[in-house]
């Protein structure tokens, strides 16, 4: 048995899931996402919980009984509290600034490059001084959070030797020693 598939999701205060056919939709104060299923599982909303059943333990089963009930819990906890990603730039003169869902970063290439964000995420940058520029991305659909970040991430990954480039906040970066050592 799945040990993740097994647990049922607990439907907060305020959120409303309903299954139809092969697609769950699940509506709460920050938003609405839909999410298709295999049809050889079975979703039931019972006693304010998500349950996910698989008909047999076959390996196929197995893997998208996990699958289905980790993501319709993540799209539950993206409607009632939100997901958030926080993206670092270090480096030497380094910069983010946004205006609307356009986001500006200056990250030591000739030109700066202007990203447009999609209108269900919600972009942020803080810039303090001395101190290194943060963007700021929240949205519903965790899904398209970590897709935007990944995106800002790939324009400037973090190098080993001097860890310039963009980070997660918290990430922890595999430093190299130079020719030095």
């Amino acid at each position: 048995m799945s040990r993740i598939g097994k647990n049922p999701v607990a439907i907060p205060q305020g959120v409303t899931v309903d299954v139809k056919d092969n697609v769950i939709t699940v509506k709460g104060k920050l938003g609405e996402l839909t999410q298709e299923f295999d049809s050889d599982l079975t979703v039931k909303v019972e006693d304010g919980n998500v349950l996910v059943e698989r008909p047999s333990d076959s390996k196929d089963h197995t893997a998208k009984h996990g699958l289905y009930r980790s993501l319709i819990n993540n799209m539950i906890e993206g409607v009632s509290k939100g997901w958030t990603k926080e993206l670092e730039l270090v480096g030497v003169g380094y910069r983010a600034s946004s205006q609307g869902q356009k986001l500006d970063l200056a990250l030591g290439f000739s030109h700066n490059i202007i990203l447009d964000i999609a209108p269900e995420v919600k972009v942020e940058t803080v810039s303090d001084k001395g101190k290194n520029p943060i963007v700021k991305l929240t949205s519903h659909d965790k899904q398209l959070v970590g897709q935007v970040a990944a995106k800002i991430r790939g324009f400037r990954k973090p190098e080993p030797y001097k860890g310039k480039g963009i980070k997660f906040v918290g990430e922890q970066l595999r430093r190299k020693a130079g020719k030095s050592a």
